[in-house]
């Protein structure tokens, strides 16, 4: 999975007052957990605009002013409720021997048997939760649409993979082919014809 690098500043002081200051300085607290004990440092908010403003998953690389370099996930994100200013982040740190969970988006391909019959495609799942070790951890999940006809539904259980784990019950519909409005409407409307034809012949059939 790509990296990337956040280059931050150790906290020294983390009450409401410094955390207030930094904020109004354009910077953005956070706490990075799973290490020895958690570590508190801050960042310029712009350097958090293609972790956060993109729908690709990352791992990130903490660069902090003292040389320590440190490897992690993003694992909770607040904003402000009126601006929408980053206003606090965790992160956890990465073992390369401990699995981890996170979510990847999922990347559609291929041109349905189904959609091609005029069906439409419903992406139920854009973003799968997986568990695996950090060296294995998917940029994103391959799903082949191809073969699908009208009617058909694909679960989480057709994209297993030795590398990592899909985190969801076996039921979870990843996408599906719908049968267009436009097609259900014509079909309704067609069977209201034949209900009518067949009444009238029947009604014919009663005056003879």
């Amino acid at each position: 999975m790509k990296s990337i690098t956040i280059n931050g500043s150790k906290r020294e002081s983390v009450g409401k007052k410094s955390t207030k200051a930094l904020r109004n300085a354009g910077q953005v607290p956070c706490v990075l957990y799973g290490g020895d004990k958690p570590l508190h440092f801050s960042a310029d908010e712009i350097a958090f605009s293609k972790l956060v403003y993109t729908p690709n998953a990352h791992t990130v690389v903490i660069a902090l002013d003292n040389g320590e370099t440190l490897n992690a996930i993003m694992q909770d994100i607040q904003f402000h409720p009126v601006t929408d200013n980053i206003l606090h982040i965790d992160f956890y740190e990465l073992n390369d021997e401990k699995p981890i969970t996170m979510e990847v988006p999922v990347h559609f391909i291929g041109n349905s048997r189904g959609v091609k019959a005029g069906g439409v495609l419903r992406k139920n799942s854009r973003r799968l939760r997986v568990k695996a070790l950090p060296k294995n951890l998917p940029d994103f999940i391959e799903v082949d649409i191809t073969p699908l006809k009208i009617g058909d539904k694909l679960y989480v259980t057709a994209l297993e993979n030795e590398a990592y784990k899909i985190m969801h019950a076996d039921s979870t519909v990843v996408c599906q082919i719908k049968r267009a409005r436009a097609a259900m409407a014509l079909a309704a409307l067609e069977d209201d014809e034949d209900d009518e034809e067949e009444t009238s012949a029947e009604a014919t059939d009663a005056q003879e």
